[in-house]
This record gives C-alpha cells, structure tokens and sequence, in this order.
C-alpha cells in the first residue's frame, strides 16, 4: 500500500481472512465516457464508500453518509480523478451530498493541510439548501420542466480545462470581465430558485452559455448545439424556456427548459431532432453513442447504500456475459460454494426473468463466436473495402516481414548518426514579402514582388492555376483518433456560424476568383475515409455555391494498420521525449503502457488488425500519394481537357488554412523554372517535425521522423507548411511523362511506381479508438507506413525552390488545442479576411 509500509495482502487477509480478496462489480447505465455527465467522479465516490462501508470506515452499512464521511469519500474521489487524469474535479463531486447544493471554493484557514501553501483549500463547501430556501414546489416545476438528454457526442474536455486554467492565471481583460459577469448571473439563479422562477432560471442558463463560458471558451459550443439550439427554439417559440450547458464542452449532457405543459412534447421532439442532427453530421463530429432523453429526478439522498432483498442479489448482466464463459470453461468442482451458488441463482434467474431474456444469447456468442462468414458486414466490408482501393498485398507482406525482422520501424525512420544537418542560410530561400531575412549580407538578390505580383493577376486572370487541398485524413489528432472527417469538422464561426474547413477553403477561392474575373478549379483529395462523405456533404451545401469547377480526387493506394511491435512501443515510450509526470501518474502510466505490451505480444506482434470497424483498420499511406493519385484516377486530365492553359497547382493541407492563391507568390514561383516550390515559416517551439535544413550539405526538407536527434529540429530556423507549387509540365517531366501520357493508364502506373521506389518508408504508430458496449471506447496504438511528400526536395532532378510565408499563411491547425491561441493572436481575423462567404 502507498507509503504505508505495508502488503495489501496482509490487509485483506485481516479484513476478509488469508488468501481471500474484494470483487467490486460497477455498472453505468447508458452514458458515454466524456458525458459532461460528471460520472466518473460520482461512480469512484460511490465504490470508495462501499469500500469504506465494508472495512468499518463509515458507521452503517446502509443508507446515506455523513456530513464527515462526505467529505472523505470526496476527497479520495478527487484525488483518484487527478491520479487517474480523467479531468473530473471538486466541482463534479456534488452528486456525494444530497438534493440541491451550491458548491463554493473557500480560502485555506489555519488547520487546514493547505494553509501557508495554497491560497484555497482543495475541498470544496457545499452547501445543501434546505426545502425553506428552494421549496418542495420549486424543486417539482424543475423538474416538471428540464429535460436532460444526451446529444452522444463524447470529446475530452482535458483542453478546454488547460485552457480556462490558462486564462484564470493570466487575467485577460475580457475572460476576467466574463468571469465576473458569470459570478453575478450565478447570484441571480440562486435567486430565481428560491423566488421558484423556473423561467428566468432559463434565461439565466441561455445567458450564460452565450455570454461568460463563450467569451471565457469559444469551444465549448458547436455546430450540433447550436444547431439543436437553433430548430428547438424555432419549433416551440415561447415554450422553450433556455438551454442548460453541463460541463466543459456541449454536445453531451445538455439540458432544455421548457413550459412544463410541453415537457413530454420536448421530450419526444428532441430526441428526434437530435438523431437527424446527428445524421447530418456524423462524418464531421466525434458521436459515441445514439442521443437519449433521460429520465430525470432531483437526488434528495446524496451517495446511499442499500441491501438486495433476498433472491435478488445478482450482478448487472453485462457482468455475467464477460465471467459466466470462464467459469465454464472450469471443472465444477473447482469452483467454490460461493461461485457455484450464484452460478445456480444466475441460471434460475435465466428461466423466470424476462430482463435476462437476450444474455443467454449473449454468452453463446462469447462462448462460440460467429466467423466472418456467419457474423456478416465488418469483415467482409473489410475485405471489399481492400480490394476497391488499392491494396497492395505482396507489399504488405514485404512491410510486415521488414516490420518483425526489424529493417524498418520507429528506430530505423531515422537518418544515420553520421548524417551532417544544419541550417540553412539566407541565400537558400526567397523572402516573401513581410518576412524577415536574418542576414542582412545574404548575397542572394530578393524578387521584384510588384512585378511578381502584376504577372501572377494576369495569370489569374488567365486561367492558369488551379488548388489542390488534401482533404483525405480521417482519425487525426484533430479527434483524437475518432473515425471523422477532419475537412467536414465545423472548427470555427465566421460571418456568424459554424464553418468546415472545406467551406473556408471554398470561401478564400471564391474571393479570387471574384477578383480577377474568373473562377479557379478547385481540387479536394480524398481517400476511402472521406471520398463518400465529403462528396455527399458537397452535393447536400450545392457545393456552397461554388461557381468554379470542384473536382473530387479519390484515392488509389491503401495500408492495413497492424498491431505494433514491442520494439515500437518501447522506443516510443523511451526514446521519444515526453512529458515527465507526478510520481503517481507516472505509475498509471507505465501500468497501462505494461498493459499494452501484454496486449500486443498475445495478439502478434506486426499481425493484421482488425478488431475494430473496417474504415478504423485501414489508414492513408501517406500524402505523397496525393499528386500522383491526381495522374491515376484521371483528375489531372480532365483539369487540363477543361482548361488547357492550365500549368500550375497550389497544394496545400485541409488543416493550413492561410493559404491561398496570392498572385505575387504565382507569379515569382512561374518566373523560377522550377518544378516544385515549398513554402516553410519561422518556426515557433510548438512547431514539431522536422524542418528546411542542409543534409550533408543539400538542402531539402527533412522529416521529424528522419532526424538522427530531436535536438536538431531546433537549430532550424524554419518549418514545413507543406504548401507546394507545382509546374504541372514540369513536375511530369520528373516522372519522364508528358501532357499526352496521362491518356496511357499503364505508362502512368509504372511511372508511379517507379518514383514511389525512390521515396523513403516511414513507420508510425497511430493512436485509434475502438467504440464498444454503450458509448465506451479503448484507445490503441497501432502501425502504419506512410511516404511523405517533403521527401520530393531530396531529388536534384526536382529543382525544387523555397520560399520563407509570413507565419499566418503557413500555419497548420493539427489539434484543437491550438484553436484558442489562433483566435487570440488575430489568425482566425485574418483567414476571415481572405474569404467570400457564400
């Protein structure tokens, strides 16, 4: 035991008696992790009270707690919250005490463990008001008119926690002034409570919502509320009566308070709405689980204990479904007094119980599970899923051979020790125009960027380049591995809603488009995650009133993800550097990764995976495929059949959200005779993975994944936006391919091929959620390889140029995390500028 100096085997064995132990059975009832719920918190205060029941840490064995072991419960609960990171806090652990409670912080007083170290005290008061200060009627008008529901979506609100802590600590003007509003309008529902005002209760709520927590957290709304927000208040107009944001993040658990006449109307409606709202965006937004209406009461006992009457002492069923299957595989005999006994009430109960009517169903299907030919869908999807999009299978042997013999991996995606890599210097580059050279003696002489500018209008004006956005990945860290269209994901309000990233893409096209009188061709990549959902999205918005041609590129190459070595993980978890943790979460830590090494060693390491749904077992295999999928699936073609004159691409990530055609840069890149011309910015210390650098003494761009150290990333001055302009004739002409090539599907393939045996493999471990049950979910990491469009600048054959952006064109949204600080510094003001919105 922590620091106690004693075994917990010797504790049990004076609790319980030698060689015997506790079994803890929990079961949450139909809601997701990430509810917004606060159930962790209030399910660990429930088992940590049982447990102090048990051992004669709390006076009865049943009924509710004291005032004393309240305080207990919840201070264990809290500190297993931060020890397990789950993000729960003291403000989740209200569901300990009774009724209803106004939770306060409260200073540190002489006694207390944090006096003279904290300003405030870990725990919390609460305070439970009394049926004097909110009557017995209050409390049933409340509950007469919130509806509390689920909308399914499940986030982790761990960001949006770092964030509030960021703003508390640093006083921002108008967060601190939010801040202040919200403490006055908490006073105001106190108030409205004990006037019994359950309609300015809403109002208070909605106010709430919109005003303080979105001024203090942008984030903490989305398209899927605001939407629900929106269709609610327009069909019962002055019967909806507010909206109840819970927790840290919407989406989840969310309340509505209507006119209680028409509770039982918003009951049914919202649950419809929710699902058709949900429909139209599940390729966009993380959903765990089907939205549901709760039915919802006021707990008037706080955390309570009870004894089952005899003859009802089983276990939930989903309990039975997971050790009934074990026991059986056992003699009989071998099994104790106790197990056999609850095994006979358990079969009884089977007979006569209609609720246990589908688990012997269940424990067939645990006991003898179905094969794929049986079992129908996934696996055949899968196999289906392979075949229709390029999946190459001897290669994939040749991937997994290389993975278990170890001629690839995380260790060998690095370049060699002996690799020289510096900086660049300023003749390298060109300067963009509001960037700033570092040597002012670089001999190299800088662009006229007028005359770049005038020549790239006219170039506009002519018809010569088109966009290509890379709009394939699904399952980033955007959703933290959720199975989603990141191109699809509502990200940001602008002019007023929620925008994707394809509209704001669109929306900056338009608007050159407009400018120079003629509409640019716009091509998003996709792959078999998003080819169907963003084409159906597009064909749902008209293309967003999009007047030039919008040409999807689906994808031709394809990777099964595998289950990752313990060479992988290892060097993942050593090599890698990582954020050094508390002594304790360090130990949950190395338990779960332990954990995960059992679990790849007994399912096989560099084995196929595919124990999840087919799109989560399959991944890209890497953005350079993306321009030459644009010559394979014929793209290209049609492009240059539509518009002849056309002779360059702007490329770019659905993620970089700056870039856009800007005729100076056009019109100096057309002016270089290069093939390729990459644009990179000055890196900032958030930025990671790799960077422009000379290696051995050739500049080109080298992945984080090649880097020899970690250290050498940051002595390069500057970052990969991964923005690319392509001389279409010329970029042909490194593959030894024309114009009138791409008509020969052979000549084209082989030519791929050929160029894809110069480009490096890298290998990766990508973390995936597996959904099961009712909304839970596992995270795993799996492996993948990838080749990567950077790696183009290592061929001299290229003649590939490099071009320092101003940092707002070139900057890439990769996490949501990032979003706050892009509001706050003017870079989501300055997207907006370069928008037409429809």
């Amino acid at each position: 035991l922590e620091g106690s100096g004693q075994k917990l085997s010797d504790v049990l064995a004076r609790l319980v008696g030698p060689g015997l132990g506790l079994e803890i059975v929990s079961n949450v009832r139909g809601i997701p992790k990430g509810s917004r719920l606060a159930v962790s918190t209030n399910l660990l205060g429930c088992l940590i009270s049982v447990c102090m029941r048990a051992t004669g840490q709390a006076a009865a064995m049943s009924g509710p707690l004291g005032e004393e072991e309240r305080r207990v419960v919840a201070a264990r609960a809290i500190l297993g919250e931060w020890l397990g990171g789950s993000g729960g806090g003291w403000q989740d652990s209200g569901g300990v005490w009774p009724g209803m409670k106004l939770i306060e912080g409260v200073p540190a007083m002489e006694g207390d463990p944090e006096f003279g170290v904290s300003r405030g005290r870990l725990l919390p008061r609460h305070h439970v008001f009394s049926n004097d200060e909110i009557s017995s009627e209050t409390r049933r008008r409340l509950q007469d008119s919130l509806v509390l529901v689920h909308g399914g979506m499940a986030q982790n609100v761990g960001p949006i926690l770092e964030m509030v802590t960021e703003k508390y600590l640093l006083r921002s003007e108008r967060e601190w002034q939010a801040r202040t509003t919200a403490l006055g309008l908490l006073d105001q529902v106190t108030d409205a409570l004990k006037a019994g005002d359950v309609r300015r209760l809403g109002e208070l709520t909605t106010q709430n919502f919109k005003g303080p927590i979105q001024s203090i957290i942008p984030w903490a709304t989305n398209d899927f509320t605001e939407t629900l927000i929106r269709r609610v208040g327009g069909e019962f107009g002055d019967d909806f009566w507010g909206f109840w944001m819970l927790g840290g993040m919407s989406g989840g658990g969310m309340g509505f308070i209507f006119a209680p006449g028409r509770k039982a109307a918003g009951q049914e409606r919202l649950l419809m709405l929710m699902n058709e709202v949900r429909e139209e965006l599940q390729h966009a937004l993380p959903f765990a689980m089907a939205p549901v209406v709760y039915d919802f009461a006021i707990n008037e006992q706080g955390t309570v204990a009870d004894f089952l009457p005899d003859g009802g002492e089983l276990l939930p069923p989903a309990y039975y479904t997971l050790m009934v299957p074990r026991l059986l595989r056992l003699e009989r005999r071998s099994l104790s007094p106790l197990r056999r006994m609850e095994l006979d009430r358990f079969g009884a109960a089977c007979r006569s119980r209609a609720e246990l009517g589908g688990v012997v169903q269940d424990l067939f299907d645990a006991l003898l599970p179905r094969g794929p030919a049986v079992a129908g869908g996934e696996p055949g999807s899968l196999r289906q899923l392979l075949e229709a999009n390029g999946f190459d299978r001897q290669q994939h042997e040749q991937i997994r051979a290389d993975l278990r013999n170890g001629r690839i991996g995380l260790a060998q995606n690095r370049l060699s020790g002996t690799t020289v890599i510096e900086d660049v210097s300023d003749d390298d580059v060109t300067f963009f125009t509001g960037t700033v050279r570092d040597d002012a003696n670089a001999a190299t002489t800088q662009p006229d960027w007028a005359a770049a500018r005038a020549q790239g209008e006219q170039m506009l004006r002519d018809g010569r380049i088109a966009v290509v956005t890379l709009a394939a990945g699904a399952g980033t860290r955007w959703t933290q591995g959720a199975g989603v269209a990141k191109a699809l994901h509502p990200f940001c309000r602008f002019a007023g809603r929620h925008r994707t990233f394809i509209e704001t893409h669109l929306a900056k096209s338009r608007r050159r488009g407009r400018e120079f009188g003629r509409p640019i061709p716009h091509v998003f990549t996709t792959s078999h995650l998003t080819h169907e959902a963003i084409g159906s999205y597009l064909a749902r918005r008209n293309n967003h009133g999009y007047q030039g041609p919008l040409l999807l590129s689906s994808g031709r190459s394809i990777g099964l993800r595998m289950i990752p070595t313990v060479r992988d993980l290892r060097f993942q978890w050593e090599e890698i550097s990582q954020q050094v943790l508390d002594e304790q979460q360090q130990k949950v830590r190395e338990s779960l990764r332990a954990a995960l090494i059992e679990w790849a060693q007994k399912t096989g390491e560099a084995a196929d995976y595919t124990d999840n749904v087919p799109t989560q077992c399959l991944h890209p295999v890497g953005h350079w495929y993306e321009v030459p999928n644009l010559l394979r699936n014929g793209t290209l073609r049609r492009l240059l059949d539509a518009q002849p004159r056309l002779e360059h691409l702007l490329l770019h990530n659905i993620d970089t959200l700056g870039a856009d055609v800007d005729p100076a840069l056009l019109g100096w890149f057309a002016g270089t005779g290069a093939a390729l011309a990459y644009e990179v910015i000055p890196r900032r210390v958030e930025d990671r993975g790799g960077g422009l650098a000379r290696v051995n003494g050739g500049v080109r761009l080298v992945e984080g994944l090649a880097l020899p150290d970690e250290e050498d990333e940051f002595r390069l001055r500057f970052y990969n936006s991964m923005t690319t302009w392509i001389n279409i004739d010329r970029f042909l002409g490194v593959m030894e391919l024309d114009r009138a090539s791409l008509a020969d599907d052979g000549k084209v393939q082989q030519a791929v091929r050929e160029l894809a045996g110069r480009m490096p493999t890298y290998v990766t471990l990508k973390e995936v959620k597996r959904r099961w049950g009712h909304g839970q979910e596992d995270v795993f990491p799996v492996a993948q390889f990838e080749k990567l469009w950077g790696d183009m600048t290592a061929l001299g054959s290229a003649g590939c140029r490099f071009v320092v952006v101003p940092r707002r064109r070139g900057q890439q949204l990769k996490d949501q995390a990032q979003l706050d600080g892009w509001l706050r510094d003017g870079s989501a003001a300055h997207v907006d500028g370069l928008c037409a919105w429809e």
